[in-house]
């Protein structure tokens, strides 16, 4: 019998469901037509409803499991849910103008259907459930990653997002076939006793998957090539829905499996401490190298991993639990809206320019000043400056670290961050202070098109508003937390 908590925990799903419907049908019915946006205005418009109906009806009062513990209705899958489809209204925008991507109903759908695991996953209170997931928000976009079949980059980045994929979580269905195997039950929040040998077997089992998911090293490999082979507005939702998806997993699986309170939680605490090091640390540097810009925010999105697990790792001490899954949850909220930014920009610039190389944005600043502002604010949140959202995100997560004691993490954070300052403002000196060879810039203008003007404003206006008046939105990652204590 269906009640109307089951509802409204998948009200955001249902809508999603019904919008892939509608785009499927007019897909069919707009076939003839000559406007190609018009599919891109409808899923845009739909995820904007879905969006707002969600966020008045679906709003949890209080934590609930529902379909027999399948699913648990509260404010961390909600929050999360949010951000989703958020992000993918934002990437619609930057997907209409796209040659390959923008006149095919088909990437909308596939689109639609990643965010429907994504806020799955989510939620997910069941390991099988949580499976079933994490593959509905894949396969979607293993093929939107290879979506360019005349491109070789974009074939390439598809089959070995595939590849590296499917081996990932075999190993990951694997630890969760250990646990049921060893416990004989798939919910999460019933599953105890373990052993100290399976305990740590589990761990690093189920830590293979969710670490490719949110490329953490050495789990990242893959990452920098398929980043620069898909659709630049595919890379951004990949870089930033996904891996807050996968955060979003991280932090509901490793709580219920390994309370602070358990006997395993300085294990795994160790484990996810070497793992933000190496990851902040590998990614920064080698950052620092690269001369395609698709590739240094590949590294650049391993290295924000790496911060976001800082909160994390200060989840197992009970003082710092909440701020721990709060700062991370805030942390994901301004990088979703920064990266989306940087990756929109990229996408505008290289439609035009032709070249995803940093060298081609010399003069950047004067072909369209607007644009040249936007990746001001996306780059410096990036590093975080003040007044930006990423600054304030920064300052949480590592202010958790050094609340659960480990305040040799947060200075190592810390420099990190400092390592990172580099390479961002070298691409806006490129941006600001190069000029184009032999050109005058104002003779090669990079236009916006509406759909990038609205994508851009929205995400800029949202970096410098979580940076300033940052307090109701970190309120609302404390109330995603409180829902796992």
């Amino acid at each position: 019998m269906f009640t109307s908590s089951m509802i409204m925990a998948i009200l955001p799903e249902l809508l999603l469901l019904t919008l892939g419907l509608l785009v499927l049908i007019f897909d069919i019915l707009w076939k003839k037509k000559e406007d190609g946006r018009k599919l891109g205005w409808l899923t845009a418009g739909g995820l904007l409803f879905v969006l707002v109906l969600s966020a008045f009806l679906a709003k949890p009062a209080v934590s609930t499991e529902v379909f027999g513990g399948m699913i648990r209705y509260d404010m961390l899958g909600f929050v999360f849910k949010m951000l989703f489809i958020f992000g993918a209204m934002l990437t619609t925008l930057f997907m209409m103008d796209s040659e390959k991507l923008g006149n095919r109903g088909e990437s909308y759908i596939l689109l639609l259907v990643a965010t429907i695991g994504m806020s799955l996953m989510a939620s997910a209170s069941d390991l099988i459930m949580l499976y079933l997931a994490i593959e509905t928000t894949s396969i979607p976009m293993y093929v939107l990653a290879g979506f360019m079949r005349d491109d070789k980059k974009s074939t390439e980045a598809g089959l070995k997002y595939l590849l590296f994929g499917a081996m990932a979580s075999t190993v990951m269905l694997y630890g969760f076939s250990l646990i049921f195997g060893f416990t004989g039950t798939t919910a999460i929040a019933a599953i105890t006793g373990f052993s100290p040998i399976l305990a740590l077997g589990v761990i690093v089992l189920i830590m293979v998957g969710i670490a490719f998911k949110i490329s953490l090293a050495p789990f990242h490999f893959w990452a920098p090539d398929v980043y620069e082979g898909a659709p630049t507005p595919i890379t951004g939702f990949l870089s930033t829905a996904s891996k807050a998806a996968g955060f979003a997993v991280l932090m509901r699986l490793f709580i219920g499996l390994f309370p602070a309170t358990g006997e395993f939680a300085d294990d795994w605490t160790m484990i996810m401490a070497v793992l933000a090091t190496v990851t902040m640390t590998v990614g920064n540097v080698v950052a620092l190298s690269q001369t395609n810009i698709k590739r240094m925010l590949a590294y650049s999105s391993i290295a924000h991993a790496g911060y976001a697990l800082v909160g994390v790792v200060s989840v197992a001490k009970l003082d710092a639990g909440e701020l721990g899954v709060g700062s991370v949850t805030f942390y994901l909220i301004a990088y979703v809206m920064t990266n989306l930014a940087a990756f929109g920009i990229i996408a505008a610039f290289s439609k035009v320019a032709g070249s995803d190389e940093i060298s081609a944005y010399a003069g950047m600043s004067r072909r369209n000043s607007g644009l040249a502002l936007a990746m001001l604010v996306a780059f410096l949140s990036l590093t975080g400056m003040p007044p930006f959202g990423g600054f304030v995100a920064k300052v949480f997560v590592f202010a958790a670290a050094v609340k659960a004691d480990m305040i040799w993490l947060a200075f190592v954070g810390i420099l990190n961050s400092i390592v990172g300052v580099y390479y961002y403002l070298t691409v806006l000196k490129v941006v600001y202070l190069h000029r184009m060879e032999g050109e005058n810039e104002e003779a090669h203008p990079i236009p916006l098109t509406r759909p990038y003007a609205i994508a851009l404003a929205v995400l800029s206006f949202a970096i410098l508003f979580i940076g300033v008046i940052f307090g109701p939105w970190f309120n609302i990652a404390s109330s995603a937390a409180q829902g796992l204590f």
